[in-house]
């Protein structure tokens, strides 16, 4: 390699250094974006609190359904309902939950079990979502945010332009660009949760299929113990 080539390397090499960071870009934009770009950010970080807490709170009621049923099962056939219920008492899950409330009524007849089942499926269910609403609510209030800050970045323009008394092209493309800034700023934010929202949603869709076939197969299982004691 020759020494003309080399300096040549080093010198691109340089310029990509000397280049502003990507965070001192947004930081940039988002100065120049104005009053607005603070709600718009505001919606971001706490719809990302909820999204964290969602994402810690449905992963520890994940378990694995299928060894978990297979468990119950054994329980019941060693030691019964009580050893079932200590299984449960000491396995962590929506599903668990659902099978200790269930457990506990199946002294009373498959009918309670059942019955005591569905209700605090509907409470487990309730507390799957719960927070769901914010995040919801943030990814229709980012962009509406950010339409109303191009709205008056636009009015500022023509405001501009009006005491300028004249069309000038600097004066139009600036004022657009920052004004259209918000707008960008308010998708992205949108966007971002609105991925977060939905992979929540199907995981907690999954989650709830697993509640009601495990539920049958409980069901199924305590009839077969009841048949056997008969």
């Amino acid at each position: 390699m020759q020494l003309a080539e080399i300096t040549g390397f080093i010198t691109a090499i340089l310029a990509q250094v000397e280049e502003p960071s990507l965070i001192g870009y947004l930081q940039q934009k988002f100065i120049e974006g104005g009053a607005f770009m603070w709600p718009i950010l505001a919606c971001l970080v706490i719809g990302l609190g909820f999204a964290i807490e969602r994402f810690w709170t449905l992963s520890r009621a994940t378990i694995s359904t299928r060894k978990f049923i297979v468990q119950v099962k054994e329980a019941l056939q060693k030691g019964g309902v009580p050893e079932a219920i200590k299984l449960c008492e000491n396995t962590r899950g929506s599903i668990a939950s659902v099978f200790h409330a269930g457990l506990l009524r199946a002294d009373e007849g498959l009918d309670a079990a059942e019955k005591a089942i569905m209700a605090y499926g509907a409470i487990e269910m309730g507390f799957l979502e719960k927070g769901m609403i914010w995040i919801s609510t943030f990814i229709t209030i980012a962009p509406m945010l950010g339409f109303t800050g191009t709205v008056q970045g636009m009015i500022e323009a023509f405001d501009a332009i009006k005491e300028a008394a004249q069309i000038s092209p600097s004066i139009v493309a600036g004022g657009i660009s920052v004004a259209l800034l918000t707008t960008l700023f308010g998708l992205v934010v949108a966007m971002i949760l609105q991925v977060l929202y939905n992979y929540f949603i199907s995981r907690i869709d999954r989650l709830v299929a697993d509640m009601e076939e495990s539920s049958i197969e409980l069901i199924d299982a305590l009839y077969e113990l009841k048949t056997k004691k008969s």
